[in-house]
C-alpha cells in the first residue's frame, strides 16, 4: 500500500456543475443527455468530449454514470472536468464506492456541493493498478450486460413466435377462453400490516416501484411470517395492475408481494402460455386504465374475464413448449447469472478501492 496516494478528492479530479440547457448555447448533433436520474437521448444540445464520468448532484445523489461517447451533462449532475492524469474508467468504478447520499448539504432539495467533495480525504493507487483495477471490474460488467443483451434477444424471439402461432397463423379451431380462466392472478398483500419484527425473519417489499427499477435503501420490509403463496421467487410473473401497469418476469431477489400487484401462476398452463398472453393484452389493459377518471389507473378483474385467449390442443401446446420453455428458462437462468455478477462486483469494489483486494498488474 506504500505506493497508493493519500489526498483529497480534489486532488483526484475536478468537478464541474453540469449545464441548463435553457442558457446554454445550442450545437449541432445528438449526444447522450445524462440527468440525475440516467441517460437520455437529446437532439441539438452542447456536448462533452468522453470519455465520461457524471454524478448526480440533485434528485438522485451520487448516481455515477460513464460515458464512451461525447455526452450533455445536465444541471442536475457534476461532471468531471479534469481527471488529473488518472483512468476515467477507474474514476467511474472509484466515485462508485462512495456514499455520496451522506455528505449533501441541502435539507428539503438535497444538493451536493462540489466544493465540499473536493474536499474528502481519499486514497489512490498508481495509474498501472487502476487500470489493473478497472479491467477486473470491468469484464463484471461486460459480462452483465451481454446477459441484458441475450435476454432481450430471447425476449424477442419469443414475441415473434407467439405472434406467428396466436396472431398471424391461429387456427380457428382453437377454443377460446378469458385470460382469467388460463391462470391464477394472486393481489398483493397490504404489507404495511406486516411490519418485519428483527432483522433477520424479514424480506424486502415488493411494490410497483421495485419492479420497474430494483431494490433500493429505501425499500420496505415485511415479516416473513405470511402465506407461501405471497413470496415472490426469481422468475416468477408478476403483473403491475394499478398506475404503471406492467408484466414482468421477476428478476430480482426473494421478497414479499405487495397490493397492487398480481402474481400469476397456472396448473394447467406452461409459464410461457401465460406470460406471453399478459403481455399480448397489456397495451388494451393499458387504455382501460387510462380511461378511468382516478388518480391512479388500473384494471379490474373483470377486464381479465373479458380478455379472450386461444388455447391450442394439448399436442399443439407441448409441441409449443418444447420451443418455448427452453427459451424462458435461458432468461431466467440468465437472471440469476446476473444477479450473482452484480453480488460479486458489489463485493469486490470496496475491497479494490481500499487495497483489501490487490490485483497483480504490470
Amino acid at each position: 500500500m506504500s505506493e497508493w496516494k493519500e489526498c483529497t478528492l480534489g486532488d483526484i479530479v475536478t468537478f464541474q456543475r453540469g449545464f441548463d440547457i435553457t442558457k446554454k448555447e445550442q450545437f449541432p448533433g445528438s449526444y447522450p443527455v445524462v440527468s440525475s436520474s440516467g441517460i437520455n437521448s437529446y437532439h441539438n444540445a452542447y456536448k462533452v468530449k468522453c470519455p465520461g464520468v457524471v454524478i448526480g448532484r440533485k434528485g438522485t445523489l451520487g448516481t455515477v454514470f460513464y460515458l464512451n461517447k461525447d455526452f450533455w451533462p445536465h444541471d442536475t449532475t457534476l461532471w468531471v472536468k479534469n481527471f488529473h492524469g488518472n483512468y476515467p474508467l477507474f474514476i467511474f468504478y472509484f466515485l462508485k464506492g462512495y456514499n455520496f447520499q451522506q455528505y449533501d448539504v441541502g435539507s428539503s432539495n438535497p444538493t451536493l456541493n462540489r466544493n465540499h467533495i473536493h474536499l474528502l480525504p481519499s486514497l489512490i493507487p498508481p495509474l498501472p493498478e487502476q487500470r489493473a483495477i478497472a479491467s477486473v471490474l470491468s469484464s463484471l460488467d461486460d459480462k452483465i450486460d451481454l446477459l441484458h443483451r441475450q435476454n432481450k434477444t430471447l425476449e424477442a424471439m419469443a414475441e415473434t413466435l407467439f405472434r406467428q402461432w396466436f396472431v398471424e397463423e391461429a387456427d380457428e379451431g382453437w377454443e377460446e377462453k378469458p385470460l382469467s380462466s388460463i391462470a391464477d392472478f394472486l393481489n398483493g398483500l397490504a404489507c404495511q400490516k406486516y411490519p418485519s419484527e428483527n432483522e433477520v425473519d424479514k424480506l424486502p417489499v415488493l411494490k410497483i416501484k421495485e419492479l420497474r427499477k430494483g431494490f433500493t435503501k429505501d425499500s420496505d420490509w415485511a415479516t416473513i411470517d405470511v402465506k407461501p403463496e405471497y413470496i415472490v421467487e426469481n422468475g416468477d410473473v408478476i403483473f403491475s395492475w394499478s398506475a404503471s401497469l406492467m408484466v414482468k418476469i421477476w428478476d430480482g431477489e426473494k421478497c414479499i408481494l405487495n397490493q397492487h400487484l398480481f402474481k400469476v401462476t397456472s396448473e394447467d398452463y406452461p409459464k410461457w402460455f401465460y406470460y406471453q398472453w399478459c403481455k399480448h393484452y397489456l397495451e388494451e389493459f393499458v387504455a382501460i386504465s387510462a380511461s378511468h377518471a382516478t388518480t391512479m389507473g388500473h384494471i379490474k378483474r373483470g377486464d381479465l374475464d373479458v380478455a379472450m385467449v386461444l388455447v391450442p390442443s394439448n399436442g399443439e401446446l407441448k409441441e409449443m413448449s418444447e420451443i418455448m420453455a427452453p427459451i424462458v428458462d435461458k432468461m431466467i437462468g440468465n437472471n440469476n447469472q446476473i444477479r450473482s455478477l452484480e453480488k460479486l462486483r458489489d463485493t469486490l469494489l470496496p475491497k479494490l478501492m481500499s487495497g483489501e483486494v490487490r490485483v497483480e498488474y504490470e
